[in-house]
């Protein structure tokens, strides 16, 4: 029988990870949110069962609850939810919202915090994952399957979760501006912009997949194309004359409200 996933909060973030555990087809998804005809197509789009109150999805017994709710609702929704049986397994991706304040709202339920981004929808997401103290291994196992089955999951401390979703979060973004310029540089050259984006799509995905699989350094990933005197280093020289390097620093600093992460 199909474990069952509960997504609390059907927002951009919400659908983003219904969409990816619908194409495992590994388990059965309930959504909790009000009532919205957005959501209740997205639901039947993906054969999700859509409920409006906190008792319905109890009485649903799910054995993993994800909230995907804005966060000054996120202590009150978990507290909603507290007569959940105590083995369900609570998963927050309310950025902000500790695991200590969700804690106190709940009942005993193993608890985790993450942030994740929404390249979720096709199972490619980075998703930052703090597990809670004195989590059992059943319930560690299931959020690790379950996230697992989204993308890559990385096992960081729940203080550094704020610059986790910076970079996992907001980095798609940055990704995508930099996308759109390569496009513009290759249609300046005569290419046609769909190609443009289908190549530069596929060299993002598999510069990505590079990295992750060998573990190398991007240092030494990029030396092993920028060959001397050759037209990558003169390419990276350009991107260096440019401030690239700065800006995106700057970037997560802006994104991360201009604090030290240090």
């Amino acid at each position: 029988m199909k474990q069952k996933i509960a997504i609390v909060g059907v927002g951009a973030m919400g659908s983003a990870i219904a969409k990816g555990l619908a194409n495992t087809k590994r388990y059965q998804l309930i959504g909790l949110n009000p009532v919205n005809p957005r959501v209740e197509k997205l639901g039947e789009e993906l054969s999700m069962t859509v409920v409006t109150k906190p008792a319905d999805l109890i009485e649903l017994s799910p054995d993993m609850v994800i909230l995907t709710t804005p966060a000054p609702l996120t202590v009150k929704i978990a507290a909603s939810l507290a007569d959940l049986p105590n083995g369900t397994a609570m998963v927050s991706a309310a950025a902000g919202i500790s695991q200590e304040e969700l804690a106190a709202s709940l009942n005993g339920q193993p608890l985790a915090t993450m942030i994740p981004n929404t390249p979720v929808a096709v199972n490619a997401g980075a998703i930052g994952l703090a597990l809670g103290k004195g989590i059992d291994q059943s319930a560690s196992a299931l959020i690790n399957e379950v996230l697992g089955s989204l993308g890559t999951v990385i096992p960081v401390k729940e203080a550094d979760l704020d610059v986790v979703g910076v970079i996992g979060g907001c980095g798609p973004a940055f990704v995508d501006v930099m996308m759109d310029a390569l496009s513009d540089g290759a249609v300046k050259h005569g290419l046609n912009r769909q190609v443009a984006y289908q190549v530069i799509a596929a060299m993002v995905t598999g510069t990505g997949k590079l990295a992750l699989e060998t573990g190398l350094a991007p240092a030494l990933l990029r030396d092993q194309v920028a060959s001397p005197g050759g037209t990558t280093i003169r390419g990276i020289d350009a991107l260096e004359q440019h401030g690239l390097r700065a800006g995106l620093i700057e970037a997560i600093d802006k994104a991360s409200g201009g604090h030290d992460a240090g």
